[in-house]
């Protein structure tokens, strides 16, 4: 009889956490989808309105892409856990009052917190604006180019002459082989 309680509690174990494992990938298709219309529409309008003065926080480095329903923040860090924490700008390449090719990198999707901030970067099409918030500034982009590269492809972090963001994540989401990379130019600085 005990054992039979045991091999009950397991076999119950066994299905939660395989249940668990085959659902998280779907969840966060199917938030996005019961939240998209509206966090779209206050996103764009955050990235549309012009701040206050003195409205952005001088140390509130911050990611906005109203397409994706994305407001994160970017962090700093010298070394690949960084990644592990959310949003990721590759060190070595440049920021926004520098100009060139700012990077910021995120996983697609995680197992944990925070759970793939970059799911949704295919949502993001030639056209719509992203916001970066960077030393109390406000950096809008236009997305200019979406393309899927190999991970060899390293040119994608390459400094440039114009002022431009890039974002890259891995893909396709169930066997991550490529980087989907999005590239935006710099429209205004509010």
């Amino acid at each position: 009889m005990k054992l039979a309680r045991i091999n009950t509690g397991l076999l119950v174990a066994i299905v939660l956490v395989n249940a668990y494992v085959i659902v998280m990938p779907f969840l966060p298709a199917l938030l996005f989808r019961a939240e998209k219309h509206s966090a779209v529409k206050q996103l764009q309008q955050k990235v549309s309105s012009k701040p206050a003065s003195g409205s952005i926080a001088a140390d509130a480095e911050t990611l906005i892409v109203p397409s994706m329903a994305l407001d994160a923040p970017v962090n700093e860090g010298k070394t690949i856990a960084t990644l592990r924490q959310g949003l990721w700008r590759l060190p070595y390449t440049s920021t926004p009052e520098k100009g060139s090719n700012t990077v910021i990198i995120a996983h697609r999707f995680t197992y944990t917190n925070p759970r793939g901030v970059f799911y949704h970067l295919d949502q993001v099409h030639v056209g719509d604006p992203i916001a970066v918030l960077w030393h109390g500034k406000k950096y809008v982009y236009k997305t200019t180019n979406t393309r899927v590269v190999p991970p060899s492809e390293v040119s994608v972090e390459a400094p440039t002459a114009n002022s431009i963001l890039t974002l890259y994540t891995c893909t396709p989401l169930w066997n991550p082989k490529d980087r989907l990379v999005v590239t935006a130019s710099l429209e205004s600085i509010q």
